[in-house]
């Protein structure tokens, strides 16, 4: 149902709960690899298959819920069906796929450092969809992300990587679909409550998937420590980061949002180096440094002036 907010401009207390918000969804977010990584070591479940259950499941969790505590927040206009499906079928579907493959064939931490892109797709997008300025603190915001998280990634050390067209342009279509979530968060978040929009893309977003399962077998073992550990993967990266950040869009330009999920690889890397035993050199902590700059960049221009487009 639409939202009774005004579409007066957002001020900047709601900018920085808007920023807040995003971030918080960003640590969320980042426990995914965590959870996938010991999930897909107890099973023997492959990472499309992952993404086919945990989309599955989200929706399913969602429309319990919603049909219980609000029932009225199950309907939608007719005329944002496409925006939801293209939501749901691009940033959710479709990325899934693009980004398991691009790990694949390009490996993580090249594949992590090409989904740097997404912000920069997504301001230049936001510029000609929403007339969202294009201001120089803002492209300065985006440089600084993408060489910070191409520092983070490693790529400084890999010299001797070789990425084929294919796989540049799997990787490029990753960060393109990513980008999408907030460019089309953007258009829906005005009109509904967060949780109706992650209902109805992660169900489209499952039909996508759909076909890839098809022909896999059901995941296996299933005992309490998987199924705790995919009810964390549901609970921490998906509903609670998902949420986060559609609440967080409703508050903050596309770009500002994308910009500042950035903070992801930031957070990811902190985990990693608690939980998987990973370590941070020099140019990784620099590099996390630069992505921290461009999201104090973005955030004091939100301090100073009201964005464009809200």
């Amino acid at each position: 149902m639409p939202n009774a907010k005004s579409q007066a401009a957002v001020s900047p207390s709601e900018n920085l709960r808007g920023l807040l918000l995003v971030v918080f969804a960003t640590l969320c977010w980042s426990t995914s690899g965590i959870f996938i990584n010991l999930i897909t070591d107890a099973t023997q479940i492959s990472a499309v298959s992952l993404a086919f259950w945990r989309d599955l499941s989200t929706f399913l969790i969602l429309l319990g819920s919603i049909s219980l505590l609000r029932p009225r927040d199950l309907k939608v206009n007719l005329q944002d069906l496409p925006w939801l499906i293209g939501m749901g079928g691009i940033s959710i579907g479709i990325f899934h796929i693009l980004w398991n493959t691009s790990v694949v064939v390009i490996g993580a931490s090249l594949a992590t450092v090409m989904q740097s892109n997404a912000p920069i797709f997504v301001t230049i997008m936001a510029w000609f969809l929403f007339d969202e300025p294009l201001t120089a603190r803002k492209i300065t915001a985006v440089l600084l992300a993408a060489i910070g998280t191409t520092l983070i990634g490693g790529i400084h050390s890999s010299g001797n990587m070789q990425v084929t067209t294919s796989g540049l342009l799997i990787a490029l279509g990753s960060a393109l679909t990513y980008g999408t979530l907030s460019l089309f968060g953007k258009k829906l978040s005005k009109d509904y409550q967060p949780w109706t929009i992650l209902l109805y893309i992660f169900g489209f977003g499952t039909l996508t998937l759909l076909p890839f399962q098809l022909n896999r077998s059901f995941p296996s073992p299933i005992n309490l420590e998987t199924v705790s550990l995919f009810l964390g993967f549901l609970l921490i990266s998906t509903l609670l980061g998902f949420g986060m950040y559609t609440a967080g869009l409703q508050k903050l330009q596309a770009s500002v949002a994308s910009i500042t999920a950035t903070t992801e690889i930031l957070f990811a890397y902190i985990l990693a180096y608690f939980f998987l035993s990973e370590r941070l050199d020099f140019w990784q902590i620099f590099g996390s440094l630069l992505i921290i700059s461009g999201v104090v960049l973005v955030s004091l221009q939100n301090q100073k002036q009201h964005p464009k487009g809200n």
